[in-house]
Parts: C-alpha cells; sequence; structure tokens
C-alpha cells in the first residue's frame, strides 16, 4: 500500500510530513494529506509501447494560416483577449467572488451569439456551483433570452468530457469553475491541487483536439492569486484577473498571459442593473471628479497597448506617533519609500516627520516606473501647498541620484492627454527631432532633474 503524500495546495509542493507552513511559498495551514497517484507503471508500460513513427514533424517554412478568431462584439473584452476567441485556445478568468466573473461571461456567451448569428454556433455553460435554474435567474435579470446558449449543472469530470466530445467544431465552453470538478480516479476532494491540476489537463487537452474555446473560471486566494499550483497558469494560453472593489461601480479585465496578443491589456466595465456596460472611454471617467487642490496630479499611463489618464492623489500631515505612517493605495510602497529617499537626500525636502498618504483615483493600479514624476510633483504640491495646473500631465521614471529618465510610449500618452483638452506636459528629456510629431499640439516641458521641477513649484510666477 503506498504511503501518504502532503502537498501544499498553494502551489503544489510535496512534504514526507505535515506541517504549518509551506517552505517554498510560505503559505500557512496550506498542507494537506492526499493519497498518492499510482500511475507510474501505467505510464512506463504505455511508453514501452509508442513507437516513435506516431510522431509527425513538420518544417518550419509552410502555409501561414493566421489563427481564427471569433469576435464577440464587446470591444473591451476582445481588446484583452487579443481581438477575440481563438479556436482551441484555453482562456483562464479568475477573481475575488462576488465580483461578477459569471455575470461577465454569460455576457459573454450572450455577446458572440449575437455577434455571429451568420455562424450558427452553440455555445455552452457549465456550472459546477450553481443550478440551471439560478443561470436562467441571473439570465432574466440581465435580459438575456438566447438559444443558442445551452446551460448545464454538473461537476464531474468524466461527464463533462463525454459531453465535449460530442460538441461541434469551434464551440465555445465556459467552466465555472474549476476548482469545483472532480475525477473519480483520484481519492482527493475536489479543489486540491491533484484534481485541479488533472481536470484542467484533460479538458484542455479534448478542447485543443475539438478546436473548442475553453473558458475556466478559477478562484482566487486572500493575496488575489489564483487558488490552486501555478502550473494551471501556464497550461492555459490565456490568463485574465478580473479586478475592482465590491463597493465600486468600475471593473477591470486584466490581461496577465496571453499567447496570442499583448499582455497587460485592460478592459474596463462598469457594474449596472443591467449587469456590465463597457466603458469606451476610460481615460475620461477616472479624472472627471478631479478638484484642482495640492496633493493631485494627473499621470498618463499605459496598460499594454491603452494609454490611460489617471489622477495620482497625496496627503502630507503631521504624524502623531513616533514612526510616521506611509499608507499607499494602487502603488508601490516600496516605490513611494524610494521617491521620499530621494526628494528627501537630493532635493532637501523635509518629509520624514510627516505621514503620507497615496492613492490613485479610480480603482486602477499602477504598476509601471512611468508614474515616478507625477508622484514626485503631487508629493512636492502637497508639501508646498500648491496646486497644479488642471490641464498639466507629467510622467517619467526618476532614478535614485534625482535624474529623470524616459519612458515608452511618449507620442502616444500625449496624444491621449491632447484628446481630453491637456496643452501642457512636464516630460523626460527627449533626443532632438523626437518630438516633431507631437509638438505642435501640446506644449511640453523636459525635465531633466527633481531639483529642476522643484524650482518650478517654487517659483510663484510660474502656474504650473
Amino acid at each position: 500500500m503506498n504511503a501518504m503524500v502532503y502537498q501544499c495546495q498553494n502551489c503544489g509542493t510535496r512534504f514526507r510530513k505535515w506541517g504549518g507552513k509551506c517552505d517554498e511559498c510560505g503559505a500557512w495551514n496550506s498542507i494537506t494529506e492526499e493519497a498518492p497517484i499510482a500511475v507510474q507503471g501505467k505510464i512506463k508500460k504505455h511508453l514501452s509501447k509508442t513507437k516513435a513513427d506516431n510522431i509527425q514533424f513538420h518544417d518550419l517554412v509552410g502555409t501561414t494560416v493566421p489563427a481564427l478568431r471569433l469576435e464577440s462584439g464587446l470591444g473591451e473584452f476582445d481588446r484583452v483577449c487579443g481581438g477575440g476567441l481563438v479556436q482551441g485556445s484555453a482562456i483562464l478568468v479568475g477573481g475575488d467572488p462576488g465580483i461578477g466573473k459569471s455575470t461577465l461571461l454569460l455576457q459573454v456567451l450572450a455577446a458572440l451569439s449575437q455577434h455571429n448569428q451568420q455562424q450558427e454556433l452553440v455555445y455552452y455553460y457549465i456550472s459546477g456551483e450553481e443550478g440551471i435554474e439560478q443561470i436562467r435567474m441571473r439570465a432574466r435579470r440581465l435580459e438575456i433570452s438566447n438559444r443558442n446558449i445551452l446551460l448545464a449543472a454538473n461537476n464531474e469530470l468524466q461527464t463533462i468530457l463525454q459531453a465535449m466530445d460530442k460538441m461541434p467544431k469551434s464551440s465555445v465552453l465556459v467552466v465555472d469553475s474549476i476548482q469545483t470538478l472532480y475525477t473519480d480516479a483520484l481519492e482527493s476532494a475536489p479543489g486540491t491541487v491533484a484534481q485541479v491540476r488533472t481536470c484542467a489537463s484533460e479538458l484542455i487537452r479534448l478542447a485543443k483536439q475539438k478546436d473548442i474555446c475553453l473558458i475556466l473560471v478559477g478562484h482566487v486566494t486572500k493575496e488575489g492569486a489564483i487558488a490552486g499550483p501555478r502550473v494551471l497558469e501556464h497550461m492555459v494560453d490565456c490568463v485574465l484577473y478580473f479586478e475592482g472593489e465590491r463597493n465600486h461601480q468600475f471593473r477591470i479585465l486584466r490581461t496577465v498571459k496571453n499567447r496570442f496578443g499583448a499582455t497587460d491589456e485592460i478592459g474596463v466595465f462598469e457594474m449596472t442593473e443591467l449587469g456590465l456596460k463597457e466603458v469606451i472611454n476610460p481615460s475620461a471617467l477616472f479624472i472627471k471628479d478631479r478638484l484642482p487642490i495640492a496633493g493631485s496630479c494627473i499621470f498618463v499611463g499605459v496598460e499594454g497597448t491603452r494609454p490611460v489618464l489617471m489622477e495620482i492623489q497625496t496627503l502630507i500631515s503631521p504624524s502623531s506617533f513616533g514612526t510616521p505612517r506611509r499608507s499607499v493605495v494602487g502603488w508601490d510602497s516600496s516605490r513611494l519609500s524610494m521617491i521620499l529617499a530621494v526628494l528627501e537626500t537630493r532635493c532637501q525636502l523635509p518629509l520624514g516627520a510627516y505621514d503620507i498618504y497615496l492613492n490613485v483615483a479610480g480603482g486602477l493600479r499602477i504598476q509601471e516606473p512611468a508614474a515616478d514624476l507625477a508622484v514626485a510633483a503631487a508629493l512636492m504640491s502637497s508639501a508646498l501647498k500648491k496646486a497644479v495646473n488642471d490641464k498639466l500631465v507629467i510622467f517619467g521614471e526618476v532614478g535614485l541620484g534625482g535624474e529623470i529618465r524616459s519612458v515608452g510610449h511618449i507620442n502616444a500618452r500625449l496624444k491621449e492627454a491632447v484628446k481630453l483638452g491637456f496643452h501642457t506636459s512636464y516630460i523626460p528629456t527627449q533626443p532632438k527631432g523626437q518630438m516633431k510629431e507631437i509638438e505642435h499640439l501640446i506644449k511640453t516641458k523636459e525635465i531633466a532633474t527633481l531639483g529642476i521641477l522643484l524650482k518650478l513649484m517654487n517659483n510663484p510666477e510660474i502656474n504650473l
């Protein structure tokens, strides 16, 4: 009889005995006892019968056929997928409970059916968490009524595989969620590493054989990562995260991995009574409620291929404790510490004894260093109690020496700013002739160091 094994449900690492903490990923209480999979002998036996002639090799040069994409008509969803769904691809959608994943995918199926009426395709939705009537209740609330969308409630892998085998080519299948599926071949409970990995592997294998576009819904951990082994993200072709605050009406669908398109793309949706509504121009949405006060600054970020304007807010107040507080929402807290250190050391701006709060308005999260200069400007504005011009945009990377380094997509950032009525920009120093395309549309001021920016802020004759 095989001995039991202990496996971390967060990263998949195996141990000989139980422990309270996983040494590999650092998660607590994630190690559980599981029965081993006795397939090693079967694999060896199968390999002994396999002949090398069964594998057909082809040269790299040949007829190149572009991947066939199925557009949904939802521009924001198609954007994050790289232009639409690719036949035979596997997509993993993760997000917090109640964020709207099931609502989004039900609307996507309805949009696919509506946008591709001439192709007469059938779309399938299998739920392991809800009954059919519950799904129909949601569809009625969303005012979705379509006979090309077939519903089922099942969480047994073998039954789902049999149903997939009968599906026509180019079908779209949504499985909600992968953590609820199980197979009798394993003794472990649904949601464990072995079950999730095995079920996902079988579904993806059959989907690629049948050219079925498979969309898997995945649960997330407290840290926001998709639950289960990270190998699940490596097995699929595209990984999407559905983000947003429950009490906030905006939702962001972010691409983390995409074999058929750009990564770090975002799609913005607004949660309404009739479900999720596309936000065509998120820049205007995120800055529409801005007040021209000290500590506020407009930054032009790039998410994938889309430039987005967002407001960076800072607040500096005297500290009531010996250790000043640093509170950051929507940005990297360690990067804020670096900017504060540069401001104190290179610009002699004393901020060490103050509580500092930083917020990216609108629920967005900035992940690029191009926001350094905008954050520094907002901090200077708050410290000097001088408001920044409401028609000014700022972006650039700050080095430890206080120098401003160049960033990418400068022309695209400035064009987006011009569209929304901004007429001035502070940017890093550019090579001569680099700004010919855009300089006649917006006034640009090249900033070489943080010291130059501080002098501009201190000059009462200059209206920033």
